[in-house]
């Protein structure tokens, strides 16, 4: 099957579903920290009333350590130590800034905060939009906040758990 005759479903943000051919899909791997301290997952807030883990895209030329820590002191401010690998997900999206379609291989790793403020002082422009300060929310609570992005997240945030996140740092990158 040629890759043009191929249709997969992207979902926007909002789960809008667009039908596109695959030859329209960019190739995104992004990277995502899971950072859970004192019973308390740390959040991304955003699109006003929901959340996701901190992370994004891994730039050409990035390795993934370098691409999360450059994430999440983005997104939030601090800087962590990059843990042991949680979860592999795979996800076919519309970005909302440009309107692009991507398919993503999206990795979740466990973090540790070792340093810095929370802050949205490094939100680039488009962060900007729809992301807010990210907050602590108590592992309690993880069931009734709404998730912006494809992936189960509260079965991330209890395997992390499990793990004992931060704590598990046998083979950190």
């Amino acid at each position: 099957m040629e890759k043009d005759s191929k249709k997969i479903i992207c979902k926007d943000v909002h789960g809008k579903e667009y039908e596109i051919a695959v030859g329209q899909l960019s190739f995104r791997p992004s990277v995502y920290g899971v950072i859970i301290q004192d019973g308390k997952a740390f959040l991304s807030k955003q699109w006003g009333d929901g959340y996701d883990f901190p992370g994004g895209g891994i730039e050409l030329g990035e390795t993934i350590e370098e691409a999360l820590k450059r994430e999440v002191k983005e997104e939030t401010g601090l800087e962590v130590k990059v843990g042991e690998i949680i979860a592999v997900e795979n996800s076919f999206f519309k970005f909302q800034s440009d309107g692009r379609y991507v398919q993503s291989i999206l990795m979740y790793y466990a973090c540790e905060v070792v340093g810095g403020e929370i802050s949205t002082e490094f939100f680039d422009a488009y962060e900007k939009e729809y992301a807010d300060k990210p907050e602590w929310i108590g592992l309690d609570e993880i069931e009734k906040i709404k998730f912006y992005n494809p992936v189960d997240s509260v079965k991330i945030i209890k395997i992390a758990k499990r793990m004992e996140c931060p704590r598990r740092f046998a083979n950190p990158l």
